[in-house]
């Protein structure tokens, strides 16, 4: 499957014009926010994502620490660094990386880098034993 094929799962540090350029590119996006689940603690939300099949989108380390050391069950995750650009600097590599169409296998983590003008995508693929997603 396609990265940009997927739903996503917008986390609460993601800005509200990251979440509406996202759905200008007819994505499918749950936000967070307008869920009224911000503060849920992160293993939560991985969870409310991996039922629902979405990808949680996130400036926050944490969801892929949970995914790799804690094995939590994971969809996916896209994790855009560093967090504290301006929005318009996030939705540029977003849509940068989801332009791109990565194949993805449930689980993973594709971590987006920006430095600069240069921007990094690195792929991990997780292990399907800890995914609860088959």
């Amino acid at each position: 499957m396609k990265l940009n094929d997927c739903r996503l799962l917008a986390d609460e540090n993601l800005h509200s014009r990251v979440v509406e350029s996202l759905r200008a590119m007819e994505m499918d996006v749950q936000s967070v926010r307008e869920e009224g689940w911000s503060g849920k603690p992160d293993g939560e939300l991985l969870q409310l994502a991996v039922e629902d099949k979405r990808v949680v989108v996130t400036h926050d380390s944490d969801f892929g620490a949970l995914a790799i050391r804690r094995r939590q069950a994971v969809y996916g995750i896209l994790y855009l660094r560093p967090g504290h650009m301006q929005p318009a600097k996030t939705i540029a590599l977003a849509q940068s990386v989801l332009r791109q169409a990565i194949d993805v296998t449930p689980p993973f983590i594709v971590v987006a880098h920006c430095a600069g003008e240069d921007v990094t995508i690195r792929v991990r693929e997780l292990a399907r034993e800890s995914e609860g997603t088959q």
